[in-house]
C-alpha cells in the first residue's frame, strides 16, 4: 500500500496550525480524555479511515481506554462496558457522522440525551472533535495514508 500525497493539510502552507489549534480547544472543553477519544476512535471506525483508527487507537489507550473497550467500542450499543455519559457521547458522534443517512440525522432526541451529560461547553467540545474527526478522515481516505506510518 502507497499513499497517493502527503496529508493535505500538511501540504499547505498554514493548514495544519489552525486544526491543532481545534484540537487544543476541544480538549478544553471539560469533556474527559477518554470519552473524547473514544468520539475520535468510532466516528473514525464509521468512515474507514485506517490510518485514523490506528492512531486513535493509540490515542485512546493512552488516554485510559482498556482493551475490552477498544475492542468493542465499534458494538457499543452491545457491551455493557460503557456507560450511559459515553453512550451519549458516542450516540451524538454518530449520528453527526452520518448526516445524510436519515432526514433529522442528529435528532432532538440523541441531542437531548447527550445534553442531559453535558454542558454547552462541553457538547461544543464533542461536536467540535466529531467535526475535526471527520476532516481528518475525509483527507486521509482520499490520499491513502497508511496506517503506522505518523508513529
Amino acid at each position: 500500500m502507497k499513499s497517493r500525497m502527503q496529508n493535505p493539510a500538511a501540504v499547505l502552507s498554514g493548514a495544519m496550525q489552525p486544526i491543532q489549534d481545534l484540537f487544543k480547544a476541544v480538549h478544553s472543553g471539560g469533556v474527559s480524555g477518554e470519552i473524547l477519544e473514544l468520539v475520535h476512535l468510532r466516528v473514525s471506525q464509521i468512515n474507514g479511515c485506517s490510518a485514523c483508527v490506528d492512531a486513535g487507537t493509540k490515542s485512546a489507550r493512552k488516554a485510559g481506554v482498556s482493551d475490552e473497550r477498544l475492542a468493542t467500542v465499534v458494538a457499543w450499543r452491545e457491551t455493557p462496558y460503557f456507560t450511559e455519559e459515553e453512550r451519549a457521547a458516542l450516540a451524538l458522534a454518530e449520528a453527526a457522522t452520518r448526516l445524510a443517512d436519515r432526514p433529522d440525522s442528529v435528532s432532538d432526541e440523541i441531542w437531548d440525551a447527550a445534553a442531559t451529560y453535558f454542558d454547552e461547553k462541553q457538547l461544543a467540545a464533542i461536536v467540535l472533535m466529531t467535526g475535526v474527526t471527520n476532516l481528518f478522515n475525509r483527507l486521509n481516505a482520499t490520499t491513502r495514508q497508511i496506517a503506522g506510518a505518523w508513529g
